[in-house]
């Protein structure tokens, strides 16, 4: 253990004000003046927002949950009696109204840099002495640091203007993110306005979004209940609910935030991380409790091997700590490489494994016919998770680690998500073990099965093979492709059974009484599939492209092909010649594309669509003029010419 020489916490600041109980409310109080109200309108907003820090950051209520509902009930009639008191920044406006056509970009004045990582202490100890030689400083001399939890979230930048939360975004791609402000408005643990004394006119923050464990089980919990596809993992659950086009949505999931990193600002200067942290927490941004600053190295590393002990009682997950030096000015001093800075390292965990038996091996068919070999693993817990099934990728990974069925074999979960044999422990085989073959003809429909030259897959040719079939409605209904939400593996897999879809065609075939038939379905659930259903219908062309499923075709290729030809018509009349001028369509592309629409079957879906009123919108950039960079969505009616 160490001797931390000073830890960073954010106590409750007790507040100025007495907690009231809830008032009984008259047609006078209602009908007061309008100072009068304001007056109460103001104290019931500061009080409603000291309680959400109470209850989503320090984990404190101090009243029930009764008595917050009735405070926020009264501000919502004040509100209502009142219009002219409505603020951006009142507890009632956390949830925006209609939802969003998309996301709009956002450039961040100040990059979101990647860090390096470090896997293990001698790495971690390697960027202490880059530090010192950088810094011209001996590897005697002892830096400050400060070690924080590697939240494993979705990062974001905040900006706050004269106090109040004005745009939120993700990170993208480190120089431009996506407007998230609505959503990130939902976050209750986050001030819409910040509190306290000497608030900066502009303050940039840097935080991640995550989800806690119990909300992400809860989350999956309604997710099964309503026949939708569970999350993968609390990370990919935050990044789907921050990047839901209706706030609504969002606003069901219970986000939270950490702060972690200044960007621009104006009015405040912070000469360390410390000074940063104390700041921000004073003005009621959230701030991990964890984090805490040490001197020298030594210190750092042992804060990495305690996290990871700890990792597995924390209520949230982390896959690694984050080390920063503490004082700006050296940090500026240190300066950057080209994705990441110099003063600060993301110290990573080692992937957590265990040892099983292989006890089957499955072929499995996918949406494109490929045949991937899965293991039945003896099950094994791992973290938390039972892990009963892994992904062996091809045959030539088989024959490679030379995997065979009845071997005890090293399993992890790569990422701490998704799990793989690490490999087989040959020194424990009995000699009893078995090779696996791949098979000569598709384990489901028994169509042929053939290796197409240069692909180490293995692809079933059947037309009607029926998990191909499934697999293709589940994608065509993803949430990148025609979003139809609710519509998961298990709702498509009663339709499979029901016999009421045999293409992505019937989607737009199913009625109420069709739904009526699924297990523990209500009137509500089958109400919001129909609705999802209708609304697909007019999706951007682009994504309806990338929702047919042609070979090689992912989305960014689909919105070029959109944009490039205007229709689908023009598309599917397009000769190979016309597809491969397009920038970053190949032969390969472009022969799928034309085999897709020569295919009379898939002329025949798209035709039954069209029919059924799916009408995608069309984007179409316009060249040269005033509108040069603009995008102009319209939407048009086509035929299709088989």
């Amino acid at each position: 253990m160490i001797e931390i020489r000073s830890i960073i916490l954010y106590p409750a600041v007790k507040s100025t004000y007495p907690v009231r109980k809830p008032m009984q409310l008259s047609l006078l109080d209602i009908s007061a003046p309008e100072d009068r109200a304001k007056t109460r309108v103001d104290e019931l907003r500061r009080q409603l927002e000291h309680h959400n820090r109470l209850y989503y950051q320090l984990d404190a209520p101090t009243i029930s949950d009764a008595e917050y509902d009735s405070l926020f009930r009264e501000l919502q009639l004040l509100e209502e009696q009142y219009p002219s008191l409505i603020t951006p920044d009142s507890p009632t406006q956390r949830v925006g109204g209609a939802a969003l056509e998309k996301f709009s970009s956002v450039t961040h004045r100040l990059a979101m840099l990647s860090l390096e990582n470090a896997a293990n202490a001698v790495e971690i100890r390697d960027f202490d002495l880059r530090v010192k030689k950088n810094l011209g400083l001996s590897p005697e001399e002892l830096i400050s640091y400060i070690c924080e939890p590697k939240m494993d979230g979705l990062a974001v930048e905040l900006i706050y203007t004269d106090g109040l939360l004005t745009v939120a975004s993700t990170r993208g791609d480190g120089v431009t993110g996506e407007d998230v402000t609505e959503n990130i408005r939902t976050i209750r643990s986050l001030p819409l306005r910040l509190s306290g004394e000497r608030i900066p006119s502009l303050l940039e923050v840097r935080g991640e979004v995550f989800l806690s464990l119990d909300a992400f089980q809860r989350i999956n919990a309604e997710k099964e209940e309503n026949g939708e596809a569970s999350f993968a993992n609390p990370r990919n659950a935050a990044a789907g609910s921050l990047r839901q086009l209706d706030p609504r949505i969002t606003a069901r999931r219970p986000l939270s935030i950490y702060c972690y990193a200044p960007g621009i600002s104006e009015g405040a200067d912070f000469a360390t991380q410390q000074d940063f942290f104390t700041a921000i927490a004073g003005w009621g941004l959230p701030v991990n409790p964890l984090v805490c600053a040490v001197e020298g190295i030594d210190e750092a590393v042992t804060f990495y091997e305690e996290m990871q002990q700890q990792r597995e009682s924390l209520p949230y997950e982390i896959d690694g700590t984050v080390i920063k030096v503490d004082s700006f000015t050296l940090q500026r001093e240190l300066g950057e490489k080209s994705r990441s800075p110099r003063w600060a390292v993301a110290c990573k965990f080692p992937p957590r494994q265990a040892e099983t038996v292989v006890e089957d091996i499955l072929p499995s068919v996918g949406r494109t016919g490929v045949i991937t070999p899965v293991a039945r693993l003896r099950p094994v817990e791992i973290s938390g998770v039972t892990v009963s099934r892994a992904t062996l990728h091809n045959w030539d990974e088989i024959a490679a680690k030379d995997i065979r069925i009845g071997d005890r074999v090293m399993i992890e979960r790569a990422g701490d998500v998704i799990p793989a044999v690490v490999r087989v422990l040959v020194e424990q085989r009995s000699g009893s073990e078995r090779q696996f073959l791949p098979p000569g003809t598709c384990p489901e429909c028994g169509s042929v099965v053939v290796r197409i030259a240069d692909e180490v897959a293995l692809r079933c040719m059947g037309l009607a093979c029926p998990p191909q079939i499934r697999e293709s409605i589940v994608h065509f209904a993803s949430r990148n492709a025609m979003d139809i939400e609710g519509l998961g593996d298990k709702f498509v897999e009663q339709l499979f059974s029901l016999g009421l879809v045999h293409s992505i065609a019937d989607i737009y075939r199913l009625t109420r009484d069709d739904f009526m038939r699924f297990e523990r379905m209500g009137d509500k659930l089958a109400s919001n599939l129909l609705s999802a259903i209708e609304n697909s219908k007019q999706r951007e062309l682009g994504r309806f492209i990338f929702a047919l499923g042609i070979r090689h075709v992912g989305e960014r290729t689909a919105k070029s092909l959109a944009q490039a030809f205007g229709s689908l018509e023009n598309l599917e009349r397009a000769r190979f010649e016309e597809l491969v001028s397009i920038r970053d369509i190949g032969a390969t592309v472009a022969q799928s594309i034309c085999t897709f629409f020569e295919n009379r079957d898939n002329q025949e879906v798209i035709r039954r669509m069209l029919e059924a009123g799916v009408t995608p919108a069309v984007e179409l950039k316009k060249v040269g003029g005033r509108f040069t960079g603009k995008t102009c969505v319209h939407r048009r009616s086509w035929t299709f010419h088989p």
